[in-house]
């Protein structure tokens, strides 16, 4: 059997739609669908993020069983300072003392080099180079 990536839906609180439409046009993904809150973004793979307006007000803990954080491929280093200097432009805070090169994360020479951050829902985002310094 031969499987890929195929999509991941999210739940956002109402008002919060424009931080991920930014957040995913700025790094490259297309837009499949966009009207009456419902986003559906996709990347040159084939995989896709659909944002769903929530119904609750449930708040999110990624502490607990579950998926902790979304993880973007960028690919370079300089994607990812590009990504924390967009980041910080609009306010939004680089988390876990990101962005830096993580050696324990990476294979033989390559490197792992990344920034995190939470998205106003609370969902936790990493953009990661990994490959040659």
């Amino acid at each position: 059997m031969q499987t890929r990536f195929g999509h991941i839906e999210f739940i956002y609180k109402v008002g919060n739609l424009p931080f991920y439409r930014d957040l995913f046009t700025f790094l490259g993904w297309g837009t499949l669908i966009d009207g009456d809150g419902f986003l559906g973004l996709g990347d040159p793979n084939g995989g896709s993020f659909w944002f769903i307006p929530a119904e609750t007000n449930a708040v999110n803990n990624r502490d607990a069983l579950g998926v902790n954080h979304v993880a973007i491929s960028a690919p370079s280093i300089a994607d990812v300072d590009a990504t924390v200097a967009y980041l910080r432009d609009r306010g939004v805070a680089a988390l876990f003392e990101t962005p830096r090169h993580r050696p324990e994360f990476s294979q033989g020479d390559d490197t792992y080099y990344q920034v995190m951050f939470e998205s106003p829902d609370r969902v936790l985002f990493e953009v990661v180079y990994t490959g040659p310094k």
